[in-house]
């Protein structure tokens, strides 16, 4: 067994681990790695005859929310969904708004002239008489990822050794990332070639390989501090993210809903009570974040809406009925979570649907 010394630098060797996707085999392990995180495949729309909500903030500048719903008034289409909304303000000399966001799921089309209304799954942000796909504003093209200080594992060091053009594609690659306790932590699935690599500064035998694609889904950069935590570990208390505000919730609930579980699937006995300090669910993200720690312990997961928290309470996320949450300052979140908007735009309860939820699955709330 390696000395507890040697052991931890050995970790901190392995942070990053590259591997071939379809092969399996490692193509090399490294201790840092850059260019990882910022926004990409995002899409940018003008909404003419911008109108915001009367005494609403009308998300006229900055991050809107992490859903723009924009709803046709004559309901002769579906509503449309712009995730991770963020407002770029004012067209110049136009009466319209510049907004940009992720429309993979459910996108605006290309141009839609008529009355659309728009709200964030909790208020009404405003209206336009209808938006066009415009072009993003310019920014520096992606940098490249860069894996410092890579120790090339035996195909990686064949290859670069018979590469014969200035760039080797890798094709499907996996880079597996585990924590400073050496758990598993993500894994971030990226296709890319390497277009550069030379001896490392961080010790003999090293290298800095330098990777030219994309990955499937870059770390948003508002994630970035948040890495910084959960690198030191799985929190060891919980409502470690009540500071955050919502936009950083929302990351820390992404990463609870993506980092490995080996043991999830492995359910508590039934008639189990569990507490719930609701304090601090002020807001969506943060009601299936206390919601994840009540059932699951610091950083547990029991969901991400009203669709993910019954599949998790119908098992093999920790939670078996029946059972009995004591929730805390559960006024807190009737407060914040009673008038919601559904995707339509009608209003809706959240607070009493998660009670109803928890109710189908055989958990007894008090509410305290």
């Amino acid at each position: 067994m390696l000395p507890v010394d040697e052991d931890e630098a050995r970790r901190g060797r392995t942070r990053y681990t590259l591997t071939d996707r379809e092969l399996g085999h490692a193509w090399g392990t490294c201790a840092e790695a850059e260019g990882l995180f910022g926004p990409t495949g995002r899409e940018a729309y003008e909404l003419f005859g911008w109108v915001p909500e009367e005494h609403g903030e009308g998300g006229v500048g900055g991050w809107i929310g992490r859903e723009m719903w924009c709803v046709p008034e004559d309901r002769a289409l579906d509503e449309w969904l712009l995730e991770d909304a963020e407002a770029l303000g004012p067209h110049p000399w136009t009466d319209g708004l510049l907004v940009t966001g992720l429309a993979d799921h459910l996108p605006p089309p290309e141009e839609y002239h008529g009355t659309v209304l728009l709200h964030d799954g909790r208020r009404r942000l405003g209206s336009c008489r209808g938006f066009t796909r415009a072009l993003p504003p310019p920014g520096r093209p992606d940098p490249p990822i860069v894996l410092r200080g890579l120790t090339p594992g035996r195909e990686l060091r064949r290859a670069l050794e018979t590469a014969t053009r200035p760039t080797l594609d890798l094709g499907g690659a996996a880079l597996e990332v585990r924590d400073d306790r050496g758990e598993p932590f993500t894994e971030l699935s990226l296709w890319v070639t390497v277009s550069g690599w030379r001896p490392s500064a961080l010790g003999p035998d090293l290298i800095d390989l330098e990777l030219e694609g994309k990955l499937a889904a870059p770390v948003p950069e508002p994630a970035r501090p948040l890495w910084e935590q959960w690198l030191a570990g799985v929190p060891r208390t919980t409502g470690t993210w009540a500071g955050l505000d919502t936009r950083q919730r929302w990351a820390w609930l992404d990463h609870v809903l993506r980092r490995p579980r080996p043991h999830a699937d492995v359910d508590r006995p039934s008639g189990r009570a569990y507490g719930l300090d609701g304090g601090h669910v002020t807001d969506v993200p943060g009601l299936y974040l206390a919601l994840g720690e009540a059932v699951n312990g610091p950083g547990g997961y029991l969901g991400t809406d009203l669709y993910a928290l019954a599949d998790c309470l119908g098992g093999g996320f920790g939670h078996r009925g029946p059972a009995t949450l004591l929730w805390r300052d559960s006024a807190v979140a009737r407060e914040h979570l009673s008038r919601a908007l559904a995707p339509d735009g009608r209003p809706y309860d959240l607070f009493a649907c998660v009670l109803d939820v928890l109710a189908e699955f055989g958990v007894r709330v008090t509410l305290a």
